[in-house]
């Protein structure tokens, strides 16, 4: 048995009597009510919470009523009171704490039933200062603290699902409530206030613009427990935290099985690349497989995009993630269909498409509602042995950048816009990371590779694949655009590129060997831009 303060076993049974309900989403609260009632379990309540009971014909106490002292403050003050906190906070097989409740007329709270104030949804609202300000719960989370830490006799709800719990002890128990109980109630509930303070936490190093703030924590609530990690021996589960961006976090699975780990990982990747492409200027998709695309493109229709995009590798391609940044529409769904496909996302679908996929049942329909702003800032977080790496996340935008040409030769207006696709694409890749694009097509994609010249290499060798694929007299890459999310650091690097074809080459330049590499571009009449920002991805 576990022990409390002064040793005092802590009891396995507890009698709910007397509960405490104040809560900010309403849903079931007078179900719940009802339910306690009908058990004899004394009620107390604030504000509107008191008001939706009262109004169901429920007997409720107020808690200005208990403690003695009105609500104050716009109701900023009413539950931070002794008669309220001895109440959650004692020891009730106590002798000094049952005289100091005798003494000062406090009544012992068995129950507390509490919800916050929703201060993650009027941050994600983009609610002003002085009202996200208010929106910060403060007599909530010390009531949810102070029930937790003495779940020996309180049991803390702090959310909506957890009602049917309660009511399940109550009903086999006579009333009563268990230990086991007690305890799993109150880890949920100080994760529930953790998660809580650290929204509020890192919105003011937002607000206050502190990049660096002492103390990072990053919350996230429970979405669902996934059969098994990164592979079978691993445990995982998948976090949101809250954050509105339109992806796989918010995205609604219209058809197929729960979604794996590494789907959820992958999914993410297309999702956020295939963003990159604004849905009115063109068509866009992105053919992911482990994290890494092996084929993109943009067309003016959908299901050419598609075509181009899985050209590229279409070997690779057989039980990716496709990623769409328009309406999937029936043409598209029919031509998907006829490959392998783990998992699709796009904005949204329509009926005859979602009809289409609905053939292959195990294949995962999701629709984001919308695209993720490739361009609003965020935070991304990995772990390491004993740390956690934060950083912004990488929003740099080609099309913001000041392209400086470094060769005799500038490039043609077609190479100047393959190089751009190449590059927004070379940002999404694995580092080492190399990009041939011909005519808004991923010509090929070398990723991951501890040696820059590695990657070209393997790019074209992918890309002289796909051609004897499709038939072709020669690779995409022939008088390709070709991009490097990082500097050149020897012209061997820019050789390989040229020998697969490339005419044109972006890079972000900064090597104490550019001269070099500019020589060789000039050398063999290949146009060099430097855009002065790299794009490593680990």
């Amino acid at each position: 048995m576990a022990v409390v303060s002064k040793k005092i076993p802590a009891p396995d049974k507890v009698d709910v009597r007397t509960a405490l309900l104040s809560v900010s989403d309403k849903t079931g609260i007078v179900e719940l009510a009802r339910a306690l009632a009908e058990k004899g379990v004394r009620l107390l309540s604030t504000g509107g919470t008191h008001k939706a009971i009262a109004a169901a014909g429920l007997a409720v106490t107020d808690v200005s009523d208990v403690t003695g002292f009105p609500e104050i403050m716009d109701g900023r003050v009413k539950t931070l009171h002794p008669k309220v906190h001895g109440g959650l906070l004692a020891i009730r097989d106590d002798a000094d704490h049952q005289a100091a409740m005798k003494a000062h007329g406090i009544e012992g709270i068995d129950l507390v039933v509490i919800n916050l104030y929703p201060f993650e949804d009027v941050r994600a609202a983009g609610g002003d200062y002085p009202t996200t300000v208010e929106n910060i719960d403060i007599g909530g989370p010390a009531m949810i603290r102070a029930s937790a830490k003495n779940h020996a006799y309180v049991t803390i709800l702090t959310d909506p699902t957890d009602y049917p719990e309660l009511l399940e002890q109550l009903n086999s128990g006579g009333g009563q409530t268990v230990y086991a109980f007690r305890q799993q109630m109150a880890a949920r509930a100080f994760a529930r206030t953790a998660s809580y303070d650290a929204m509020i936490s890192n919105w003011f190093a937002e607000a206050l613009s502190i990049d660096t703030p002492r103390h990072r924590v990053i919350g996230g609530v429970l979405k669902e427990e996934m059969r098994y990690g990164e592979n079978p021996h691993q445990k995982a589960a998948f976090y949101v935290t809250g954050e509105r961006r339109a992806g796989v976090a918010t995205a609604s699975l219209l058809q197929g099985k729960q979604l794996s780990y590494n789907n959820i990982n992958d999914t993410d990747a297309a999702y956020e690349l295939v963003a990159e492409f604004l849905p009115e200027k063109s068509a866009a998709c992105a053919i992911i497989k482990h994290a890494n695309p092996c084929g993109v493109a943009t067309a003016s229709g959908l299901i050419e995009a598609y075509k181009r995009a899985l050209a590229c590798d279409s070997v690779s391609a057989f039980g990716g993630i496709i990623a769409l940044n328009r309406t999937l529409d029936a043409e598209t769904a029919e031509e998907i269909i006829k490959l392998f496909t783990e998992v699709i996302i796009a904005p949204d679908v329509t009926e005859e498409a979602k009809a289409i996929i609905a053939r292959k049942a195990n294949l995962r329909l999701l629709t984001a509602g919308g695209l993720p702003n490739p361009r609003v800032a965020g935070l991304t977080a990995k772990t390491v042995s004993g740390g956690l790496l934060v950083q912004s996340r990488d929003n740099g935008m080609v099309e913001d950048l000041e392209l400086k040409v470094v060769t005799k030769r500038a490039p043609t207006q077609q190479e100047l816009e393959d190089m751009t696709f190449a590059f927004k694409v070379a940002k999404h890749v694995k580092s080492n990371a190399v990009v041939y694009a011909k005519d808004g097509q991923t010509a090929g994609i070398g990723a991951g590779q501890m040696s820059r010249v590695d990657s070209a290499r393997i790019a074209g060798l992918k890309a002289e694949e796909a051609a004897r694929a499709l038939g072709l007299a020669e690779p995409l890459t022939r008088g390709s655009a070709v991009a490097s999310e990082a500097f050149l650091p020897f012209a061997d690097g820019l050789l390989s590129m040229i020998a697969a074809g490339a005419t044109a080459v972006i890079q972000p330049g900064g090597s104490m060997r550019d001269q070099e590499v500019i020589d060789a571009a000039n050398e063999h009449n290949v146009a060099m831009v430097f855009t002065g920002m790299r794009h490593f991805r680990h």
